[in-house]
């Protein structure tokens, strides 16, 4: 094996330019499709952390049944009581990896500066476990700061947070009083006053101008009820989510609870578009990839037969089989891959020195500011990668390795 090496690596060195010409293309191959992967991975993950963490929507939601079908039109009906809230937070908290168990009460409807009024849609949250949750963050987005002004705090029920476009609309600044008025659970119209201390920016664009973030107490004080519209739960990781979720809804079941438990994704419809819409476009370009590396391997395999007929024939009197010649070619072929996926790691290397050195910023859909550009560094994706093109390399290799093998020795030493 070591002599058929040795053979192969001059072989490559003797058609060097040709050679040079597929390792680039391997290599270029190499560089694109993991630069992709790493956009990928950053783009999945910033979902991921905005939804679960920044949002505090955790990796599982618990609801009344029918409350994602039905609790859009009527979601009064589907509240989760007091004792049951009880009763959940001790069920599921009990379980080793939970990190948080936290309850949730979305609320809609006016509010206004005392003399203009506009619709507003608020999630009301206990803030402590809020932060417990946004704590956990990681990425870029731990970076950056959530609230400009104050946040919200337990001690004080009354603050209110509006998203930049809101409080632009109403006009207000970090201290002035705002009016929430809504429906009741009763249906009677209530009014509460909320102090402004401070703004965040939404990551949904279209909802900027209509988004607040209020105490659960003041959500529960304006419907006048002292239930919720989901449980939040966080694991110390999402390792597994399905078996948790299954966990969780065994418990409740057995408690007679009459809940559905939701993951994160199924409650993220935009990671689940967006992460389809990434798989399309990684799978177009690495077809594109493929062909562009099979046709530059079969070429350079397919000249380097042509050139060397007379001492494939020589090889063949001498006593070297078929299988031996196919051998040779696909052990060269296997040489380029690696040498084509070892420079493709150099390029890699560079350009994600360069996007880090640069710290690129960019908007992506329904956002409304400009947010970090990474590439991640997948450590898997670049082995597997050089794995996969070296293999694909040798086996591209075998068409015309066969021709070769297939020569008549006669014809091969007389071939000009």
């Amino acid at each position: 094996m070591r002599a058929w090496i040795v053979i192969a690596l001059r072989n490559i060195w003797k058609n060097r330019r040709r050679s040079a010409y597929t390792i680039l293309a391997i290599a270029f191959g190499y560089a694109g499709v993991n630069m992709f992967g790493g956009f990928k991975d950053y783009l999945y993950s910033t979902i991921k952390n905005a939804f679960i963490h920044v949002n505090a929507m955790g990796h599982l939601n618990i609801h009344k049944r029918g409350f994602t079908s039905e609790g859009r039109r009527e979601p009064t009906e589907f509240l989760i009581s007091a004792e049951e809230l009880r009763q959940i937070k001790a069920l599921v908290g009990a379980r080793d990896d939970v990190v948080v168990v936290t309850p949730q009460l979305q609320i809609q409807g006016l509010v206004s500066n005392g003399q203009f009024s506009t619709v507003f849609v608020a999630l009301g949250r206990v803030p402590s476990e809020v932060e417990e949750i946004q704590r956990r963050v990681g990425g870029w987005i731990a970076k950056r700061q959530y609230y400009t002004g104050e946040g919200l705090s337990d001690d004080h029920p009354e603050n209110v947070a509006l998203s930049a476009g809101l409080a632009d609309v109403l006009g207000v600044k970090a201290g002035d009083d705002v009016i929430a008025t809504a429906p009741t659970v009763a249906g009677q119209i209530n009014a509460l006053d909320g102090h402004y201390v401070g703004y965040f920016d939404s990551t949904l664009d279209v909802l900027d101008d209509k988004l607040m973030e209020v105490s659960l107490q003041f959500s529960q004080l304006l419907y006048d009820t002292d239930s919720v519209d989901r449980i939040v739960v966080l694991f110390n990781d999402d390792g597994d989510l399905e078996a948790k979720r299954d966990w969780v809804q065994q418990q409740l079941d057995a408690a007679g609870l009459d809940m559905e438990v939701w993951t994160w994704v199924e409650r993220a419809p935009f990671f689940a578009a967006t992460e389809r819409m990434n798989n399309v476009i990684f799978l177009f370009m690495f077809l594109v990839v493929l062909v562009i590396m099979v046709m530059s391997v079969v070429n350079t395999i397919g000249m380097s037969i042509l050139e060397r007929t007379r001492e494939i024939g020589t090889m063949r009197a001498l006593g070297l089989k078929r299988r031996g010649i196919i051998e040779l070619f696909a052990i060269e072929s296997f040489i380029l891959g690696l040498l084509g996926s070892a420079v493709g790691f150099l390029l890699f290397l560079v350009a994600w020195s360069v996007v880090k050195g640069f710290d690129p910023h960019w908007i992506p859909p329904t956002y409304s500011k400009p947010i970090p550009l990474e590439v991640h560094f997948v450590t898997s994706n670049l082995l597997w990668s050089i794995v996969f093109l070296s293999v694909l390399s040798l086996v591209a290799a075998i068409a015309p390795a066969r021709k070769a093998a297939n020569l008549e020795v006669v014809d091969a030493l007389g071939h000009i």
